[in-house]
């Protein structure tokens, strides 16, 4: 529209918002920094430009760009005036252009939108012959004025989705955890023109050697998507910790959901809260994965030696719903399956059917060589398209391991005082057939503490299980009674109340959780550190 219309060469130069605090300024002051952002031209190659786009330059005071700026109007300017000799004169470069290309008339045009200054627009003639006028000025004002809304939204665009990258960039894991359950490893790509969404994924260590998985997907973009996912997230690490079983920690989230519904909709937030979310615990030692989801794909499973297939979940509703119920599927999972675990903006394209999608992540699933960061880039590389990403994707995959029979060792305890001593003499035992003397004196602490209580407050059968890997051994003490315990300050003369003071202090970390049959309490040491 200005090249060929209104001139013959024309330069868009706009301030650094870096420079002014991340916010264009009302008013700007000469000397100015200004970016070359683009430029065209009637001639081929844009022969008259001296900035190229990208490179910022310094225009001083009496520049048409600085003066248009500094007085916040359209400024016209001609060689016959003579208000363009001192500009010339300055830069020699220009002045050069001016004489070789004969340009005698700039118009320099503020960009300005919503009060700020963004930048400016200098329109110069050299082939036509006549000045600009009033007339040529109202009309450059009008397209630059459109054109500074553009700018200003792409600029708060951009603005809103690096802060909402930063926001879920920092409220996602940056590392997965090393754990004796699996190997995992993980992928995030943000929409490219939608607005950062708001999936998350998690891997959470659990008591028992046990380890969760989760992967969810909060509706909408922005940062009030992020935001809202990084409540989730947080919710559902604090329920993971209280060993909450997947169906009942999908409930517990769904409350959640709707409480934060509620919150945003009196404010001027955009309506309802919804997500999706599927939450896995995988046990070790039996080897069994327990799964429940709400609302999100069925994980993709590749047992050793057989083909990539979808879990058959029970389907369970979004959550926000409320009122509907949740149920979990336990399957048996060999050592070395491989699970995984995505967000529909994987497999969902407007290009293809999302059945076409699972079956090109199961081909890709399915040439798996034992290495899961390549299996990742794979997966990636078949089911997106090269260049921009529609929405957002997050994938874990995740190789299981088991835990050989011979680090678990089970013992069933009597209810009775007398035969603690029988019962410590025998954990010292393993531990020395375990190579792990050095563990010896902090176990057998933990031992007493542990099975006396479950002797005098809980119910029987009781069962004590050792478990150890290279670096952490647990104790796990079990009674079908349902009754938690918790530390207590014991007074100076109490014969009592000192036994989970000592292992809290003793151990790496401890806690209890319900199970159907009662409860277990559990402490662990650490074989690396301290505890050896």
């Amino acid at each position: 529209m200005c090249v060929p219309v209104l001139a013959d060469f024309v330069t868009i130069d706009l301030l650094d918002p870096q420079e002014y605090d991340g916010e264009p300024p009302a008013r700007v002051t000469a000397p100015l920094r200004l970016r070359r952002t683009a430029h065209q031209s009637v001639l081929s190659g844009v022969p008259e430009a001296v900035v190229r786009p990208g490179r910022a330059e310094l225009y001083p005071d009496f520049s048409p760009q600085a003066d248009a700026l500094t007085a916040g109007r359209t400024i016209i300017a001609s060689v016959a005036a003579g208000n363009m000799a001192k500009w010339h004169s300055w830069h020699t470069a220009r002045d050069q252009v001016v004489r070789r290309f004969g340009i005698h008339s700039t118009m320099s045009v503020p960009i300005r939108a919503r009060g700020l200054t963004l930048g400016v627009a200098v329109l110069t003639r050299h082939r036509r012959p006549d000045s600009f006028t009033a007339d040529d000025a109202l009309l450059a004002e009008e397209i630059t004025t459109r054109a500074a809304v553009c700018i200003d939204n792409a600029r708060r665009f951009s603005r809103e989705r690096e802060t909402a990258l930063a926001l879920q960039r920092s409220l996602l894991p940056r590392t997965m955890p090393r754990t004796a359950a699996l190997q995992a490893r993980s992928r995030y790509l943000p929409a490219a023109r939608a607005g950062v969404g708001g999936d998350w994924f998690d891997v959470i260590p659990l008591s028992g050697m046990r380890v969760a998985m989760v992967v969810g997907d909060v509706v909408g973009h922005g940062i009030q998507a992020s935001a809202t996912m990084g409540r989730l997230r947080t919710a559902v690490g604090t329920l993971a910790d209280l060993d909450l079983a997947p169906d009942e920690l999908l409930t517990h989230l769904d409350d959640l959901v709707i409480r934060l519904s509620e919150q945003y909709s009196g404010d001027d937030s955009p309506g309802e809260v919804g997500a999706t979310c599927l939450y896995a615990v995988y046990d070790p030692v039996s080897r069994r994965c327990t799964l429940a989801r709400a609302g999100h794909p069925q994980p993709l499973v590749l047992r050793p030696g057989g083909e990539p297939h979808e879990l058959e979940l029970p389907s369970g509703p979004p959550l926000g719903l409320g009122g509907l119920p949740f149920e979990s599927a336990e399957v048996e999972l060999p050592e070395g399956t491989v699970l995984a675990l995505y967000t529909d903006g994987l497999v969902k394209s407007r290009s293809r059917d999302l059945d076409v999608g699972r079956r090109l992540l199961g081909e890709a699933l399915k040439a798996y060589a034992g290495s899961l960061d390549d299996t990742c880039d794979l997966v990636l590389q078949t089911l997106l398209p090269p260049g921009e990403v529609t929405d957002d994707v997050a994938l874990l995959l995740a190789r299981t391991r088991g835990l050989p029979a011979s680090q678990v060792a089970t013992w069933d305890i009597p209810a009775d005082p007398a035969l603690v001593a029988p019962i410590r003499k025998q954990v010292l035992d393993q531990l020395e057939t375990w190579s792990l003397s050095e563990a010896s004196f902090t176990a057998e602490l933990v031992v007493s503490e542990l099975v006396t209580n479950a002797i005098r407050y809980g119910s029987r059968p009781i069962r004590l299980r050792l478990i150890h890997d290279a670096a952490t051994l647990i104790v796990e003490v079990s009674d079908s009674s349902h009754t938690a315990p918790h530390l207590r300050r014991a007074k100076i003369f109490d014969e009592g109340g000192r036994g989970l003071l000592l292992v809290a202090q003793l151990t790496q970390r401890w806690g209890s959780r319900h199970t159907p049959e009662g409860k277990t309490i559990w402490a662990e040491l650490t074989l690396t550190g301290e505890d050896q």
